[in-house]
C-alpha cells in the first residue's frame, strides 16, 4: 500500500493507483469547511428554494436598500457579530430571506437537510460543550418543521399527562437540585408550577417550534395485565399546500415590517394558516422560518411595533430561548447548560438574562432540568435559616457547602418527552421479556463464538446492545436465523437500502430485513396486531449509533409487551443527524447486557479502520493497493485528482465503474465540497444541460425525504408528476415544488449521508483547509465506506493523524442515560463479549 503520512512524497504525476507513499502539505485556499455548523451556504441554497428562489434574492436586496443596513455578513462573522451586536443594531436589522451567503452555519441544505438535519449529528462535533453550542447557534437558521405539528398537538398532551402521572406515582421524587437558591430555585419553581398544572398546560403548545414528536405513549401495566390497544404509529403527513387567503395575509404583514413578500410561503409552512396573526401580535415568530437571523427578526418587530418592543420584550426573549435550544438540537444535544443559554442571551443584547430564561420556562418555550444535587430541599434544611422579607429561607452555609452542586439544563418539551418516553419504553421491554428461555441448542449452531455469545444473551434479556465493526453484521444475521428456527416471529432493520440488501444477502432471506423508514411507515415488514404494535417477538436493529432520540422513541413505542430488542452497532462511527446519542446513552447507562464482537473486519482496509477506533493511523501493508493515499497541493489539484480516480483510475485498476465508486469529503462548501466535487463529476461522468430542475437522466443523487434520512438515488426522467429517481431499485417520485430543496447531486457525500452504506471503492477527499473538520469518528467513518478499495486524497499533512490520535467524538447534552440509570438498577445488566 502506500503509505499515510510519514514518508517522502513522490511526483504529482505517477498514475493514481501508483500514488507514492505519503502526501504533500495540503495548501487549498478555498477547501471545505466541516460538515459542521461552518458547513457553507449549503443552507441558504435550500432556504432559498422556499423562500422563491432567484425572487427571494432580489427582494433580500431591495429590502436591504430600502432599510440601510447591510445584510452582507462572512460566515466567520456571525457568531462574533452574535455576541457583541447592540440594541440599537439589532432594531435597525432588516429580514433577509435565506440567502447562502449569510447563512454559512444555518445549513439546511435540500439533498442533505445539510448539516442542521441530515448531517446534524456532524455538527454537533463542531461545538465542544454547550455553552460553544448556544453561542455558535446563535445566528443559525432552525429547520423549520411546523406542518405536522397541528396534528401531533393532542398526542403529545397525552404522552405528556402519561408521563407526570408517571413521575407522581414514583416512590421517591425526581432529583431537581434541592440544594438550589436565589434565581435558579426562582427557575425550578416555575418549572415545577408548569408541571404541576398551576400553569396552563397549554402553554407548552402556544408557542411555534415543535417539530414532529413521538407517538403517544401508552400505560406500561405489568407483563400480564391486559393491554390496552396501541396506536399504530402515524406517517408523516406530506406537507400542506397554503391557501391563497393565508398567503396574502402573510404578504401584507410582511410588507408592513419591510420584509420581502418572498417569505410568506416558508411563514405559512412554518407557522400555519394563522402565520398572519401569529406574526402581527409576534413578530419574532418570524424567526421560525429558516434563514431568518435575529437581528432580521428585531428590525421586522421594530417596523410593526415601534417603540412598545425592545430587547428585553418578553416576545424577543422567549423567541431566542427557542431558537438556542433549536440550533443546539441540530448539533446533537437534547438540552443545554443553563449558563450557556444566558451567556448567549446576554450576546443578543438581553439585559437580564437570568429574568429571560425564566419567562421562557413561565411561557412553556422550555423546560428546566436539574442534574446532581438532592432530590428534593430537605426540611431540616429549610428550618435551619431565618426567613427574609420575602420569605425566602436563607441554607445553613455548611450545608450549602457540603452539597453536590446542582447543574440546570434547559430543554424543548419534544425532546424531553421522546427521551422520558424512549427511557419508559426501555425499560418495559426489560422487565416484559421472558428471562427463562432456552436458546441453548440454537446457539450450539452458530457460525461463530460471538454469534453464539449473542443468541444466549438474548435468550434471557429483553434488551441487548451488540458493538462491533463491518465484519460484525455477520452476529445479527445469525440471531435472526436462528430466532426464526426457533419459531419467533424476527426481523432485522437497517438505516440504508443498502444496509437492508447487506443483511438480507448474509441471512439468505430477503424476509428478514427491512429498513426502520419502511417498518415504522408499514410498507416494509409484518405490519401491526390487533393492538397496534409491530408483530414482531425479535427486532434487530443494525446502524444503531443512527438512530436519534425521537425515531427511537416510535420505534420502541411500536414493540409489544415481551417483545426482544437488539441494538447493533459500531460505536466507532458518527453519530444520529438527529438529537440524541442514543446508542451511545444506553450502552453508558449499562442498563442491559452488552455484548462486544470479537469478529475483526478483515483486509487491508480492514486493518486500517481498527486502528483509527483506538486513535491509531497505521501504515498497512496493502499488496493489492486495497488502500491507496494520493498527495495533493490545494483544492483544485484535490478536485482533478478525485475526478481522476473516479473516472479512470478505480475502474482500470479495480474493474469498479464509476456508479460503483463513491466520494466522501468534509464539508458542501468550499473549492473541494460536495458541490463543486458534483459539478466537476458531473460534467466527466453525466454532462447535460440539467433539463429536469438541474438534473439529466442518468445523473447520481441524494434525496432527502426527511431531517436525517440521505437516500443515494439516480435520476430516471420528469413529468407532470415530479422527477422520477430509482433510490435502490425503489421508484421514487419527488414533487416538482419539492425537487429544488430535497434533491442533489451525489457522486460526492459527506461522511454523515455516508455512514450505514458502502461501496465497492471509496474515494476520501481532504483537501488542505479541511483540517478542522476532522476528528477520529468522522475519519473512521469515511475510511470504512470502502470494501475493495479506498483511495485518500490527502492533502492536510500531519493534520489528519493529529484528529485521529486526539480529536474524539464531541460530547452531546443528553438525559437519557440518566433517566436509564433511575429506572434500571445495576443488576439489569452485564457485559459479555
Amino acid at each position: 500500500m502506500t503509505a499515510l503520512p510519514g514518508e517522502t512524497p513522490g511526483t504529482d504525476d505517477a498514475p493514481a493507483e501508483d500514488a507514492p507513499a505519503a502526501p504533500a502539505p495540503g495548501g487549498g485556499a478555498e477547501g471545505p469547511s466541516p460538515d459542521g455548523p461552518t458547513a457553507g451556504p449549503d443552507a441558504a441554497e435550500a432556504q432559498e428554494a422556499a423562500a422563491g428562489g432567484a425572487a427571494g434574492a432580489d427582494a433580500v436586496d431591495a429590502v436591504a436598500e430600502a432599510a440601510s443596513a447591510s445584510s452582507e455578513e462572512p460566515p466567520e462573522a456571525v457568531e462574533e457579530s452574535a455576541k457583541t451586536e447592540k440594541p440599537s443594531e439589532a432594531a435597525n436589522s432588516s429580514v433577509a430571506s435565506a440567502d447562502g451567503s449569510e447563512n454559512a452555519e444555518a445549513s439546511a441544505d435540500g439533498s442533505e437537510t445539510a448539516e442542521a438535519s441530515a448531517d446534524g449529528s456532524e455538527t454537533a462535533e463542531g461545538s465542544a460543550d454547550g455553552s460553544e453550542t448556544a453561542e455558535g447557534s446563535a445566528d443559525a437558521a432552525p429547520a423549520a418543521e411546523l406542518s405536522e405539528a397541528q396534528a401531533e398537538l393532542a398526542a403529545q398532551r397525552e404522552l405528556r399527562e402519561r408521563i407526570e402521572k408517571r413521575k407522581a406515582e414514583k416512590a421517591a421524587p425526581i432529583s431537581a437540585g434541592g440544594g438550589l437558591s436565589g434565581t435558579a430555585a426562582d427557575l425550578l419553581a416555575a418549572v415545577r408550577a408548569v408541571e404541576s398544572g398551576e400553569k396552563a398546560g397549554t402553554a407548552f403548545f402556544a408557542r411555534t417550534a415543535p417539530a414532529p414528536a413521538p407517538a403517544p405513549a401508552s400505560p406500561r401495566p405489568a407483563p400480564a395485565a391486559a393491554q390496552p390497544p396501541r396506536p399504530a404509529v402515524p406517517e408523516v403527513p406530506a406537507p400542506q399546500a397554503a391557501s391563497p387567503e393565508a398567503l396574502e395575509a402573510v404578504r401584507a404583514v410582511l410588507a408592513r415590517g419591510g420584509a420581502p413578500e418572498a417569505l410568506a410561503r416558508p411563514a405559512v409552512d412554518a407557522l400555519g394558516e394563522q402565520a398572519a396573526e401569529l406574526l402581527r401580535t409576534d413578530p419574532w415568530h418570524l424567526l421560525a422560518v429558516s434563514g431568518v437571523r435575529p437581528e432580521q427578526a428585531d428590525g421586522f418587530a421594530r417596523a410593526l411595533l415601534g417603540s412598545e418592543c425592545g430587547p428585553d420584550d418578553g416576545r424577543r426573549t422567549a423567541a431566542l430561548v427557542g431558537r438556542l435550544l433549536e440550533q443546539a438540537a441540530l448539533r446533537g444535544h437534547t438540552a443545554l447548560d443553563a449558563a450557556a443559554v444566558r451567556t448567549a442571551l446576554a450576546g443578543h443584547a438581553v439585559r437580564d438574562p437570568d429574568a429571560a430564561v425564566l419567562n421562557a420556562v413561565e411561557e412553556g418555550v422550555a423546560l428546566l432540568f436539574g442534574e446532581g444535587g438532592d432530590a428534593e430541599p430537605d426540611e431540616t434544611d429549610a428550618e435551619g435559616g431565618e426567613p427574609d422579607e420575602d420569605g425566602v429561607r436563607e441554607a445553613d452555609p455548611t450545608a450549602e457547602a457540603d452539597a453536590a452542586p446542582v447543574r440546570m439544563f434547559l430543554g424543548l418539551d419534544r425532546y424531553a418527552l421522546a427521551e422520558e418516553s424512549l427511557a419508559d419504553g426501555l425499560a418495559r421491554l426489560v422487565n416484559a421479556c421472558e428471562k427463562t428461555a432456552d436458546w441453548t441448542e440454537a446457539a450450539a449452531g452458530a457460525p461463530s463464538p460471538s454469534a453464539a455469545e449473542l443468541i444466549r444473551t438474548v435468550a434471557s434479556a429483553g434488551l441487548v446492545v451488540h458493538s462491533g465493526g463491518e465484519a460484525a453484521r455477520a452476529e445479527p444475521a445469525a440471531l435472526i436465523a436462528a430466532a426464526r428456527g426457533l419459531g419467533l416471529r424476527a426481523l432485522g432493520a437497517a438505516h440504508s437500502e443498502d444496509g437492508r440488501r447487506r443483511l438480507a444477502a448474509a441471512t439468505g432471506d430477503p424476509t428478514t430485513a427491512v429498513t426502520l423508514a419502511g417498518l415504522l411507515s408499514g410498507a416494509q415488514g409484518p405490519g401491526r396486531d390487533e393492538d397496534g404494535a409491530l408483530a414482531l417477538d425479535l427486532l434487530v436493529v443494525l446502524d444503531a449509533p443512527q438512530l436519534d432520540v425521537e425515531g427511537a422513541a416510535v420505534l420502541v413505542e411500536a414493540l409489544a409487551d415481551g417483545a426482544r430488542l437488539v441494538l447493533s452497532g459500531d460505536p466507532g462511527v458518527l453519530g444520529s443527524a438527529g438529537a440524541g446519542r442514543v446508542f451511545a446513552d444506553v450502552l453508558a447507562a449499562r442498563a442491559c447486557p452488552q455484548v462486544v464482537s470479537r469478529t475483526p473486519d478483515p483486509g487491508p482496509i480492514g486493518e486500517l479502520v481498527s486502528g483509527i477506533g483506538i486513535g491509531e493511523l497505521n501504515q498497512v501493508d496493502a499488496p493489492g493497493k486495497e488502500v491507496v493515499i494520493v498527495p495533493v497541493r490545494d483544492a483544485g489539484e484535490a478536485v482533478h485528482r478525485t475526478v481522476q480516480l473516479v473516472a479512470d483510475s478505480v475502474p482500470r485498476a479495480f474493474s469498479i465503474p464509476a456508479e460503483e465508486t463513491q466520494v466522501i469529503t468534509v464539508g458542501h462548501g468550499g473549492a473541494a465540497g460536495t458541490r463543486a466535487l458534483n459539478e466537476a463529476l458531473k460534467q466527466r461522468l453525466n454532462p447535460g444541460p440539467g433539463r429536469f430542475g438541474g438534473f439529466d437522466p442518468g445523473d447520481r443523487v441524494v434525496h432527502v425525504p426527511a431531517p436525517g434520512r440521505a437516500v443515494p438515488g439516480v435520476v430516471r426522467s420528469a413529468d407532470g408528476e415530479g422527477l422520477h429517481l430509482d433510490c435502490g431499485g425503489v421508484p421514487v417520485v419527488v414533487p416538482q415544488e419539492r425537487v429544488e430543496s430535497s434533491v442533489r447531486h451525489g457522486w460526492a457525500l459527506s461522511a454523515h449521508q455516508a455512514a450505514g452504506m458502502r461501496w465497492p471503492a471509496a474515494v476520501v477527499v481532504l483537501p488542505g483547509d479541511a483540517a478542522q473538520g476532522l476528528s477520529r469518528p468522522w475519519v473512521y467513518t469515511a475510511f470504512g465506506r470502502g470494501e475493495r478499495h479506498l483511495s485518500v486524497v490527502h492533502g492536510v499533512d500531519r493534520a489528519l493523524p493529529h484528529a485521529v490520535a486526539e480529536v474524539p467524538a464531541q460530547e452531546r447534552t443528553t438525559r437519557l442515560r440518566l433517566l436509564l440509570e433511575a429506572l434500571l438498577t445495576p443488576d439489569a445488566a452485564s457485559s459479555t463479549g
